[in-house]
């Protein structure tokens, strides 16, 4: 992607602003989907928020580090992604898996 995750992370901004969804934000925060924030950027890593199940496996390989205390309360667990080769691919999964609707009371 590139050498500064600054600008990598703005890449990746620019990316997800032109979902077709049209339901991405950017804040001081970082990166929201439908008002709850699902990516930002932690010194050089990109944080996300991903299936419990998802981030227990890129922990165990070694793709990511656990983050203890994110930015706001996880849907599932916050962990820290330093490749940035693999931020798109990830902030894609934390987006679509933060935004999803709530399952029931549509009736």
């Amino acid at each position: 992607m590139t050498d500064s995750p600054s600008v990598a992370f703005d890449l990746l901004t620019t990316q997800l602003l032109d979902d077709p969804d049209l339901d991405v934000s950017v804040t001081v925060t970082g990166l929201h989907v439908r008002g709850r924030l699902f990516a930002y950027l932690d010194d050089d890593a990109l944080v996300v928020d991903l299936p419990r199940s998802r981030a227990a496996d890129l922990v165990e390989r070694g793709v990511a580090a656990p983050v203890v205390a994110g930015r706001a309360e996880p849907k599932g667990s916050w962990v820290s992604i330093a490749d940035a080769e693999d931020w798109p691919e990830l902030a894609s999964e934390a987006h679509q898996f933060v935004g999803e609707p709530a399952v029931g009371m549509d009736s």
